[in-house]
């Protein structure tokens, strides 16, 4: 029974993979296999991930190690609010400066292992806070983690944009960082809970729950009024945008860098082939 459910998990992901080149602007080569992503997603997290084997993530902090493909044939929903490892990397997420067109339930992203989040970066809101330090972000002062240097990816980001003070009124007052809870109407953490997440200017946000949805029928672009620019120079430093899911959050980025090189190693880019 077990072989015949990881057979259909297997096609599914298959499927997966397909729809998400589709949405997606040109993929000119084959994407790389789950076991190459596992090995992209240790190598972006060398400070806490040591390896894979067994199907379990194994930390370098010692906490339990976490399963990477809990063999359950899962519906979408079902996988945003109890995603394993594999879950979270099927689909490709297509960074750069131009917008994507996300079709019925394409958010790569969105799916996360909440067991891998708290085996990183700490399993209570106490934990998480024992690691969060000051970033200087435009006038305010931003808790992040320092934990995979998210911190370092966040002042770096912080440093470019500098270059752009046409954009300031965009990214201040930033609506936050650090709030341990769970993604609204679901019961899963969001990426808030971990200090490596970061909504910016609330005042042009729109999000799905906001807006009565659109026909699923269709793939259509979601609603966004920050500069393409401003969204790919966070993604150039590790963060995906919450503007390319189909359930869409325009003022949300959380740090993913290996979602970022697993889409450059599939050559799959909003713009084209990067």
């Amino acid at each position: 029974m077990l072989n015949k459910i990881m057979i259909v998990k297997c096609a599914t992901i298959s499927l997966l993979i397909l729809t998400a080149l589709s949405v997606t602007s040109v993929a000119s080569s084959t994407p790389p296999d789950m076991d190459k992503r596992i090995a992209i997603m240790i190598a972006s997290y060398p400070d806490t991930l040591w390896k894979a084997e067994n199907n379990k993530i194994f930390f370098r902090n010692g906490n339990a190690a976490v399963i990477i493909n809990d063999g359950r044939e899962k519906s979408h929903e079902q996988k945003l609010e109890h995603g394993d490892v594999t879950d979270s990397l099927e689909q490709i997420y297509p960074a750069g400066p131009c917008s994507t067109h996300s079709g019925p339930n394409f958010e790569p992203g969105r799916i996360r292992s909440d067991a891998l989040f708290k085996g990183m970066y700490g399993q209570t809101p106490s934990q998480v806070e024992a690691n969060l330090v000051s970033v200087r972000w435009f006038g305010q002062i931003l808790r992040v983690n320092r934990i995979n240097g998210a911190n370092k990816a966040l002042e770096r980001v912080h440093a470019e944009l500098q270059n752009y003070p046409q954009w300031r009124h965009f990214l201040t007052p930033s609506a936050g960082v650090f709030n341990w809870r769970k993604v609204a109407g679901q019961t899963n953490l969001s990426v808030h809970s971990f200090g490596v997440a970061v909504d910016i200017n609330p005042k042009f946000a729109d999000y799905w729950r906001w807006r009565r949805r659109r026909s699923r029928s269709q793939a259509v672009s979601s609603p966004n009024r920050y500069p393409l620019e401003l969204i790919y120079i966070f993604e150039k430093h590790g963060f995906i945008w919450g503007g390319r899911w189909d359930h869409y959050d325009t003022m949300h980025f959380e740090y993913r860098p290996e979602l970022l090189a697993i889409g450059k190693r599939a050559r799959v880019g909003a713009c084209g082939i990067p």
